[in-house]
């Protein structure tokens, strides 16, 4: 099995930020795509960025220019810095990967994080 645990949410002031990292672990044969999203209350959950094997990223619209999503194969882990938070960042963020099992090297399987709180507030 593959598990993904976020970290690094919290409460944070506007303006503030906040860098959210999440920890692969498990049989891994190998992650393609690393992902971020996001899910507040009473809306569905939005693509924050996303990172491919060859490093190449995608934002959402709400967040481009104030996020930075990284990863380190070695560990991995994937991280996601925000700058600049607002209010309607707000969220519950949840981490994403495609991955290869060591038990079937052939198929990816997509894994879900349990989520991390960000709450941006006075």
């Amino acid at each position: 099995q593959v598990q993904l645990v976020e970290s690094g949410g919290g409460l944070v002031q506007p303006g503030g930020s906040l860098r959210l990292s999440c920890a692969a672990s498990g049989s891994i044969f190998s992650i393609d795509a690393l992902g971020w999203y996001r899910q507040a209350p009473g809306k569905e959950r939005e693509l924050v960025a996303l990172i491919t094997s060859t490093g190449s990223t995608n934002y959402g619209d709400s967040v481009r220019r104030r996020c930075t999503v990284s990863r380190d194969d070695a560990k991995n882990m994937v991280y996601l810095q925000m700058n600049s938070l607002k209010f309607e960042d707000t969220a519950v963020y949840y981490c994403n990967a495609k991955v290869r099992r060591k038990s079937d090297p052939t198929t990816f399987n997509d894994y879900w994080g349990q989520g991390t709180q960000v709450t941006v507030s006075f």
